[in-house]
């Protein structure tokens, strides 16, 4: 029996430290978000600082709303990002033209699920429909009115319906909930950021070493059938 492996990215990343804490935790991507009404915002050149310092075998996420495909492209190609998480209202185009104008970049669409503004299962399974041949995978994370993600707060996980692609649970994961979330929703990986935070923009180191190992004690647990 093969042991199940949940796919782990912590996004907002703002600090080295932080950073080197989550690489040596055994995180799998780091997400950093260039999007300036963001309390977690970087900018380019210190995106660029950070990642020239990760170890190999660690994904660079770029976090991305309403942003030109040119500009897009031109943080993916200086920073060297291998992903690229569109969390905006992008159209099917924006992901076609990113692609063209970085090939080897893979794309995430987010979505932000919840019953405030009517996106439940049938508004995201329509959305998965329409970006399925552009992206490699969907993020799912909670609406909130005058948010794009960083909300702290999760959504009702029995809105998720099945995905045709891997599929990202974030929205309000933490030490407290993740095992919960992976038994629940069974998702190809998690997505954490406020959830494991001292202040925004600044990481909990011990809440990140915590959080990795429940994941990886889970997937142990699921293996030994326990």
């Amino acid at each position: 029996m093969m042991m199940k492996r949940f796919r782990v990215k912590i996004c907002g990343m703002t600090q080295l430290d932080d950073a080197l804490c989550a690489a040596s935790a055994g995180v799998d991507a780091l997400g950093f978000i260039f999007y300036a009404r963001s309390p977690r915002s970087i900018s380019l050149q210190a995106a660029k600082d950070i990642i020239a310092k990760l170890p190999p075998f660690v994904d660079r996420v770029g976090v991305f709303v309403n942003t030109s495909p040119e500009e897009m492209a031109r943080h993916i190609n200086e920073c060297g990002l291998t992903y690229a998480q569109l969390h905006g209202d992008e159209a099917p185009a924006d992901c076609e033209g990113l692609l063209k104008l970085a090939p080897r970049c893979k794309l995430i669409k987010a979505l932000r699920v919840g019953v405030d503004n009517g996106s439940g299962s049938t508004q995201t399974t329509k959305a998965f429909t329409v970006f399925a041949p552009y992206v490699s995978g969907f993020l799912l994370d909670t609406y909130a009115p005058n948010a794009h993600g960083g909300t702290g707060h999760t959504f009702d996980w029995s809105l998720i319906p099945p995905c045709p692609k891997p599929l990202l649970l974030a929205g309000g994961l933490t030490v407290e909930n993740i095992v919960a979330a992976l038994r629940q929703t069974n998702p190809y990986g998690v997505d954490a950021n406020s959830g494991l935070e001292d202040a925004p923009g600044k990481k909990n180191h011990d809440k990140i070493k915590t959080f990795l190992r429940q994941v990886r004690e889970y997937e142990h647990s699921l293996l030994s059938g326990k």
